[in-house]
């Protein structure tokens, strides 16, 4: 990606690493919104493990764009994003950070990759439109809180991979029968 500045000033962002290039998807967050506007997450490239370079939201699709693969979504990263409706995580991903997802309100779905190993603290807490989770079979630990107050989830299947599950992980899961 080049950037001209005001002061002529070019600016060159490679996309790939020094490893080698990641899949054309890794470097790429997919979402709705539940209105249909841009979403505006937490952009500290620290939260991911890359650096974001657009953000853009057409056509009833939004899609965060990284310099390279994304890594992980740290803490914080999408909380409160009450309009998100449902996003795709790339199979780059390892971690789910603190609160990352906590009171996005309007999130219906998620599907965890395998490549993630873990589900940080209160990660999902309080997604109370959330009906439906995909764990990958990579995940190992789910966080304390993680899927707390999710009041519309009715049922999860926690795959055998997952060796510890968090104080309260459910906790006020009121519609979770199964």
């Amino acid at each position: 990606v080049t950037f001209t500045l005001a002061d002529g000033t070019v600016i060159v962002i490679p996309l790939g690493s020094g490893s080698g290039e990641p899949s054309a998807e890794n470097n790429k967050i997919y979402y709705t919104t539940s209105d249909n506007t841009k979403l505006f997450p937490k952009t500290d490239a620290s939260l991911y493990g890359a650096i974001l370079i657009s953000n853009t939201y057409k056509d009833g699709q939004g899609i965060l764009v990284f310099d390279d693969a994304v890594t992980k979504i740290g803490g914080y990263a999408f909380s409160n994003c009450t309009s998100l409706a449902s996003i795709t995580i790339p199979d780059s991903v390892t971690s789910i950070g603190y609160s990352a997802f906590s009171d996005c309100s309007s999130l219906t779905s998620i599907t965890i990759p395998d490549s993630v190993t873990s589900i940080g603290d209160i990660a999902f807490s309080s997604c109370s439109s959330l009906t439906s989770i995909t764990i990958g079979s990579g995940v190992t630990s789910i966080g304390v809180w993680a899927f707390s107050n999710c009041t519309s989830l009715a049922s999860i299947t926690i795959p055998d991979s997952v060796t510890s599950i968090g104080d309260y992980a459910f906790y006020g899961c009121t519609s979770l029968t199964s």
